[in-house]
């Protein structure tokens, strides 16, 4: 669909029923905070979004700040479309950040704003290097814990967020919050600052714990606010709208 004058170009998820939500996508150059309690599907879905975009041609980076990147591989979900020659070719990279932290010298709990500095610069500079056109923090919260205070966690965020849109990176930072939060983000400053935020949760119904999805705030775009179930399958994420009452279409 051609763009109207004043939209937004988009960077499809390649997830149909969010794209949908989204008119077509997250607006390009937004960084999204996809956050939610354990077991809610967030890493499926961020490594979903660098999949379809790797097949699209569009370079994507998977930052893995906690699980080590081939333990992950392993464990991925068995995505019919997804082929490794998509990482043996660079189209998907996948990085482990504690080796980035270490030759950095980033090995103290408690990062300096200098240091801060120097980390977002690294990011960057990676990113602009293999030409990322997508990329994913997994987590953002696992990060915030060496920065400590709402000030770095803000300088930090907001720094990398200018770095990544001027490079023409479309960024999802993956964040985590406890089942019972009535927040969006572990330090309260993620929320504030994000783009976008993509809330995936567990809802019990009749016995069964389901994941939903609601997209919460976008910024360059209309989108629904409505909760839909969320499904784990071969063939990718999908979803499916709760109706009022708890039953889904």
């Amino acid at each position: 669909m051609p763009l109207k004058p004043g939209d937004r170009e988009r960077c499809a998820t390649g997830v149909e029923g969010l794209d949908t939500i989204l008119y077509g996508g997250i607006p390009r150059t937004n960084t999204v905070l996809l956050t939610g309690s354990c077991g809610t599907g967030k890493t499926s879905l961020a490594l979903e979004f660098l999949i379809h975009g790797a097949i699209r041609g569009e370079n994507s980076l998977f930052i893995s700040v906690t699980e080590n990147s081939e333990k992950l591989l392993a464990n991925i979900i068995p995505y019919r479309f997804f082929d490794r020659t998509l990482v043996r070719s660079g189209r998907l990279v996948f990085v482990d950040m504690p080796i980035m932290y270490e030759r950095l010298g980033l090995t103290k709990p408690d990062l300096s704003m200098e240091e801060i500095d120097l980390l977002v610069s690294a990011l960057a500079s990676l990113a602009k290097e293999l030409g990322s056109k997508r990329l994913v923090i997994d987590s953002i919260t696992s990060v915030c814990y060496k920065l400590k205070t709402s000030e770095k966690i803000r300088d930090f965020i907001l720094k990398l967020s200018k770095a990544l849109s001027d490079l023409g990176c479309t960024s999802i930072l993956v964040g985590e919050v406890p089942a019972d939060s009535t927040s969006y983000s572990s330090f309260g400053v993620e929320e504030a600052i994000a783009d976008g935020i993509v809330l995936m949760a567990n809802m019990e119904r009749r016995g069964d714990l389901l994941r939903t999805l609601q997209v919460i705030k976008m910024r360059g775009t209309m989108h629904s606010r409505a909760k839909y179930v969320l499904d784990l399958t071969p063939m990718g994420v999908l979803l499916v709208p709760l109706l009022k009452g708890g039953s889904t279409q």
